[in-house]
């Protein structure tokens, strides 16, 4: 028998603007479908200017909707909250992040809508029948957060990786040996503190020559990155390459020595899978998710410029250790694969039936 499930979700179904919760939904309902699994997609129809109003009018609408004919109802962060905890199918709350968790980072008017979607999160976590989170960081963190009576099972995100190692494979882009490039990629938010990479170029633009930094991706910090950059008169060191195809994307990892991203909150991090798969050296902060996800990349103290810029140069004077990493990189990302995290997605849903 067919396993028909809803996925319920008011992240905007692109890149740009619904970042790795985007990547990750899209690629468990690719990865669920090859695996025979029935899923409809309920997303907002109507689109408001203020997201956060946008969210809870879909979700409010949903309330009389019903759960529909399906075996299962899955809501994605917040989402569904209005369908759980009523009688029916079964519901499971899959969070992709925690907002409460993320909100700590923002300030002003975004800091507020924030809370109000932490509170609605909360209100659907606590109703849902089971609640699975993507690491052990956003477990425990939603436990502390939203006052969950036990720890939330743990998802991991996934890679298609036959698909990506087509991608990579159809996008050649050697490194340039006359440069050391440094590649992140990341929606500009505070919290993914790209203001030290930045600053970490600055310091060692005089002892790594030919040095490089391309950042890919747009968002709130657009503005304030370049007007730093312009401050640390990075120049040409330091190209903003926007929101850019895939195929695009595949040809920046495999143009790459490095990939970089010193965020201090992350709930997983698809992009550090994306390095991996790419075979690339990871520098990060020690933080959140990270050391979870990327054990084996090279961890340096969060929030300071200076042990960023320590944790690269370390890479850039060791290509032995760069091969290294990349090699296990390569190893640690098989477990993340789609086929077999999508099978781990549909045991917690045979545990709620």
């Amino acid at each position: 028998m067919v396993l028909r499930l809803r996925f319920i979700t008011s992240t905007p179904f692109d890149v740009r603007r619904g970042s790795g919760t985007f990547v990750g939904i899209a690629s468990l309902t690719r990865a669920l479908r090859d695996l025979g699994v029935e899923i409809e997609l309920v997303v907002p129809r109507h689109h408001l200017p203020v997201y956060t109003l946008e969210r809870i009018a879909f979700n409010e609408a949903l309330r009389f909707r019903g759960a529909g004919d399906c075996d299962a109802t899955v809501g994605f962060d917040l989402d569904g909250y209005g369908l759980a905890g009523r009688e029916g199918r079964p519901h499971l709350a899959a969070l992709k992040g925690v907002i409460a968790d993320e909100l700590r980072h923002e300030s002003g008017w975004t800091r507020a809508a924030m809370r109000v979607q932490a509170r609605l999160e909360a209100i659907h976590v606590q109703r849902a029948a089971a609640v699975i989170a993507t690491s052990r960081y956003s477990a425990e963190t939603a436990r502390a957060a939203y006052r969950l009576p036990q720890l939330p099972r743990i998802v991991p995100e996934l890679i298609d990786l036959a698909g990506w190692r087509s991608d990579l494979r159809a996008n050649p882009a050697a490194p340039d040996p006359a440069c050391f490039t440094i590649l992140s990629v990341c929606r500009f938010y505070p919290r993914k503190r790209l203001r030290l990479l930045l600053e970490a170029a600055a310091m060692l633009r005089g002892r790594i020559p030919g040095l490089a930094v391309r950042l890919v991706g747009n968002g709130p910090e657009a503005g304030r990155l370049e007007a730093l950059s312009r401050e640390l008169k990075l120049g040409d060191a330091v190209r903003f390459l926007g929101d850019v195809s895939r195929a695009q994307l595949a040809a920046e990892y495999n143009r790459c020595d490095l990939f970089c991203l010193p965020s201090v909150q992350e709930g997983f991090g698809v992009v550090f899978l994306e390095a991996m798969a790419a075979g690339k050296p990871i520098v990060a902060a020690r933080a959140a998710a990270v050391p979870e996800v990327a054990p084996h990349a090279a961890l340096a103290r969060p929030d300071s410029a200076e042990a960023l810029a320590a944790a690269i140069e370390s890479l850039y004077r060791s290509p032995e250790e760069r091969a290294a990493q990349a090699a296990a990189g390569r190893r640690h990302v098989e477990q993340f694969d789609a086929p077999r995290v999508a099978a781990l997605f549909l045991d917690e849903i045979r545990r709620l039936r």
